[in-house]
């Protein structure tokens, strides 16, 4: 036995080093791969959150949209400071991908006949 290990202590070495190699990066190799899947659910997950916030935030802009166009169009006239506040909203919403009925609305709203806000005429106080 003594005369084994004495004739081959050099291979009994490298071979427990190899050993010691190949688990250490097996394990980390393992990690690895774990790390990498809950960094992509975790993106997934993302992904899906951004998704329904563009769906949140485009209804929210259609509802707002067309609430005013409706109001515009009822009233019968619109003022260019409306206007503008309509275009603001319909630009945001036409980036996002909104569908036609808002394009319908707006281009309804910037037909209307547009008029100056009334100034209130200037009291003055009583003291």
């Amino acid at each position: 036995m003594i005369e084994f290990v004495q004739q081959y202590w050099l291979e009994v070495i490298f071979g427990g080093i190899v050993s010691g190699l190949s688990f250490a990066v097996r394990h980390i190799w393992a990690k690895l791969k774990a790390e990498q899947k809950a960094r992509q659910a975790k993106e997934e997950q993302e992904t899906a959150e951004q998704a329904a916030l563009k769906e949140a935030v485009l209804a929210l802009l259609h509802d707002r949209l067309y609430s005013l166009s409706r109001f515009y169009i009822d009233r019968g006239w619109i003022t260019i400071q409306d206007l503008d506040n309509l275009e603001y909203l319909y630009t945001a919403y036409h980036a996002l991908g909104g569908n036609g009925t808002g394009t319908e609305l707006f281009m309804r709203c910037k037909a209307l006949p547009i008029r100056a806000l009334p100034i209130a005429p200037i009291t003055e106080k009583e003291d």
